[in-house]
């Protein structure tokens, strides 16, 4: 993610006219506007595995699955981010066209330049969306894979996975082992 040379602050709705008319996609933080950078292959083969299998999944039910492309409105008057894989099961979401605003699940492949954002200040902007349930981060580097999950509290709780381990996302009631991820994809 690179900040835009034009420092200028836009609103939110200026955001979305704004980008229409771009080439490449733009994040939007704060009145700020961030162009996103192309990934590596291992991590968008990562990404594409695991959602073609939640597709697969969740098939025939009510809950969407999409990529990269498809842009997450955290709040009317928030940020925008373009996650690796979104789930959203709200009906509210089911007619979006532009951007979704009720996800129950996030996911974002890791890779060195971005691992520390996602983190940290990105995971902070995804917490104030109300039907999020899970956030998801997976090492592009290595097998490796935490789960951050809203309890019955309101308390957020990581579940790390690891080689070998069955991972489990309780907001679409999908176990999978976590190779699943992982196949084909050259660790270097």
């Amino acid at each position: 993610m690179v900040a835009s040379p034009d420092r200028n602050y836009m609103s939110p709705q200026e955001y979305l006219e704004w980008e229409e008319r771009q080439d490449i996609k733009y994040e939007y933080v704060n009145g700020e506007v961030f162009a996103m950078t192309g990934g590596t292959l291992p991590h968008n083969d990562i990404a594409l595995n695991l959602a073609t299998s939640l597709k697969t999944h969740l098939r025939g039910g009510l809950c969407r699955v999409n990529m990269s492309d498809a842009k997450v409105g955290v709040s009317d008057n928030g940020s925008f981010h373009y996650p690796d894989v979104v789930v959203s099961c709200d009906d509210r979401d089911r007619q979006a066209i532009k951007f979704l605003q009720y996800p129950c699940l996030i996911v974002e492949v890791l890779s060195p330049s971005t691992e520390a954002y996602d983190r940290g200040a990105k995971f902070k902007q995804y917490r104030r969306i109300q039907t999020l349930k899970e956030y998801v981060l997976i090492d592009a580097e290595k097998i490796n894979l935490d789960c951050f999950r809203l309890n019955e509290n309101g308390i957020w709780e990581l579940y790390s996975y690891e080689e070998g381990n069955e991972v489990y996302l309780q907001s679409v009631d999908f176990r999978f082992p976590i190779s699943l991820v992982y196949e084909d994809v050259f660790l270097g």
